[in-house]
């Protein structure tokens, strides 16, 4: 399915009215079922579906390998993705409360903590990027944002090794991009402590737990951090690093994994 879709609109330039057409992002519902139970609805991008069920199911902590995901089958069709689990127990299910997640970003501290608790563990990483490598992934990364360009109305999340792009995802809510990222690594069995993320915007505390939660220990943005994200990457050890544009960028936590050279 495609992620964006052509719309007549009207137009105001050099000042006059006119006919013209845009691309205009679509907004997808994707509702879960774990074991024949709903268990939450998301407003995603109409793509990656599959990776995005993986990802976020991972995320909330009922899964925490493909080993635990019995089936999945996706019907996009209708937006729903049927989620066989073997260790899932409904007794659970307050600390995962069934509850609407939109395209914004989290509603509040406690909106997220009662799944992150067990999710987002202190970073082991070993892995150090250069300078230069930081700034090539940035570009890379907007090289590769298609459909913002076209749109504006989408995030883009990459994983890379070095300064190696391996995938890159897109969605129009910027968790939903970096769980795409985590249900792609579950699938594809991809190791992530040698890893690192570079993300299109604003390094908010969600989204440095998704970092988190994927398993990677350095986060790029070309955007800025939130205080509380510089927080949860100095309690898990995360090395934050934004406003990545140009020839320069700064970092915010755990600097020792950025070199000059």
């Amino acid at each position: 399915m495609n992620i964006s879709k052509e719309r007549k609109i009207v137009q105001f330039q050099d000042g006059k009215l006119k006919e013209g057409a845009d691309l205009i992002a679509e907004e997808f519902p994707l509702t879960i079922f774990i074991n024949g139970e709903e268990f939450a609805t998301m407003v995603c991008s109409p793509d990656g579906l599959e990776e995005l069920a993986v990802g976020f199911l991972a995320s909330e902590g009922v899964i925490r390998s493909s080993r635990e995901l019995t089936s999945l089958q996706v019907d996009s069709s209708k937006g729903f993705a049927y989620a066989e689990v073997s260790s899932y127990t409904p007794a659970l299910k307050p600390a995962h409360s069934k509850r609407f997640i939109g395209s914004c970003c989290g509603k509040s501290r406690q909106f997220y903590l009662l799944s992150d608790v067990k999710t987002a563990k202190t970073s082991t990483s070993t892995a150090s990027l250069t300078a230069q490598e930081c700034l090539s992934a940035m570009k890379q990364l907007q090289e590769a944002s298609v459909d913002f360009r076209q749109t504006g109305g989408v995030h883009n999340a990459a994983l890379f090794h070095g300064d190696r792009m391996i995938i890159s995802r897109t969605d129009i809510g910027r968790h939903n991009a970096l769980d795409k990222i985590l249900g792609y690594c579950i699938i594809n069995k991809i190791p992530v402590r040698d890893k690192a993320i570079a993300f299109s915007g604003r390094i908010s505390s969600e989204v440095l737990l998704k970092a988190a939660k994927i398993g990677v220990g350095i986060l790029l943005s070309k955007s800025a951090p939130t205080g509380l994200a510089i927080d949860l990457a100095e309690d898990l050890n995360i090395t934050a690093a934004g406003f990545i544009r140009g020839n320069s960028f700064n970092v915010y936590s755990c600097p020792e994994r950025i070199t000059e050279i």
